[in-house]
């Protein structure tokens, strides 16, 4: 589906009304997929009650590669499949979901969300205070503690797992073919030790996989600033995570340490991140979820490594603008100093 198929003809019968005219504008920065808030104007105002004033409507991204990335690594069918049949399952906000339908013949997608307006998206490359990302992990919990250690997720095919030697050898074989263009563009935005780090994980990737252990939930798989919307004076639910192209049946942890460890700059990071994790773990509480500070903060350690593999393949597979590469820097200089910070390369067996 283009912006063009947006009519009043389509959206009457998604939402049931007679919507006589529609004004889309582009929002977000999504690199994947393509976000547009559509006005609506209905043909009797007073009987809409209870109906949309505008939605978000997300469609295949109109850059060919990151169209072409989004197919291929199923994110659209994904994203369809995660309002569908996880959504309803877990307490994290997430927009209402009006419609949702993806084509198996051609991968494209079509979503049509809430409007979270007047709420805000974070911003990936100036990073978040210690308030936002304290409402964000807490959140965090919201997605993870409903269905910790269920079994029946195993009934969703669709849900990206990296548990096996082939998922290993994937990714080991993604991170080679991509590091090299990865530090043409990003190594002068790393220190030196960050470059050797980068150098040294490779080789350990597949035992990082490997050496995964502890109960697996539904995970969002890239639970970043860019990803979340934050009430403003004006009004909009505390956090409301969006862009679930990339769910998952996974570690848990993974999240926790990939939003730290990008979203607040260094400093803060260094300053705050103790509470942060000792947040949620305390949230993960109202889900009867018992974790041990110990495995927990082992876990965090090595999971702070999901940043560094994220910002090395997917830079190199989505179309490349001037936000996406000042946003791939600071995820980059960030989860990489995150991982010198805990010394975890050391944690990898």
């Amino acid at each position: 589906m283009t912006p063009e198929e947006i009519t009043p003809t389509w959206l009457s019968e998604i939402l049931g009304a007679d919507v006589v005219a529609v004004q889309a504008e582009r929002i977000g920065d999504g690199l994947v997929g393509l976000n547009l808030r559509v006005a609506i104007e209905y043909a009797d105002p007073a009987s809409t009650d209870g109906l949309p004033s505008s939605v978000v409507i997300k469609l295949p991204s109109l850059d060919e590669t990151s169209r072409a990335t989004g197919i291929a690594l199923r994110n659209y069918e994904r994203e369809v499949k995660f309002y569908d049949h996880i959504a309803a399952t877990v307490a994290i906000r997430v927009p209402h979901c009006h419609h949702a339908s993806w084509s198996e013949d051609t991968g494209d997608f079509v979503l049509v969300l809430e409007d979270m307006a007047p709420a805000a998206q974070g911003d990936q490359v100036s990073g978040c205070g210690v308030e936002q990302a304290h409402s964000a992990v807490v959140e965090l919990a919201q997605l993870h503690g409903p269905r910790w250690d269920d079994p029946t997720l195993n009934d969703h095919e669709f849900l990206t797992r990296r548990t096996g030697p082939e998922d290993a050898q994937q990714l080991v074989g993604l991170w080679s073919m991509f590091l090299p263009g990865f530090l043409a563009t990003y190594e002068t935005y790393l220190t030196e030790p960050g470059v050797a780090l980068l150098h040294a994980f490779g080789p350990k990737l597949a035992a990082w996989i490997d050496g995964r252990t502890g109960p697996a939930t539904v995970v969002h798989g890239d639970y970043r600033l860019d990803n979340l919307l934050f009430a403003t004076p004006d009004g909009g639910p505390p956090v409301t995570a969006v862009d679930w192209q990339t769910p998952g049946h996974g570690a848990p942890v993974g999240d926790l340490a990939y939003f730290c460890g990008a979203g607040l700059v260094p400093a803060e990071r260094r300053e705050h991140e103790a509470a942060l994790v000792s947040s949620y773990r305390q949230a993960l509480s109202a889900y009867g979820v018992g974790v041990e500070t110990a495995w927990l903060d082992a876990q965090y350690r090595r999971e702070a490594f999901a940043g560094v593999v994220m910002s090395v393949v997917a830079s190199q597979i989505v179309g490349s603008t001037a936000r996406s590469e000042a946003m791939f820097a600071a995820m980059a200089s960030r989860h990489v100093q995150h991982c010198l910070d805990l010394d975890s390369l050391d944690a990898i067996a």
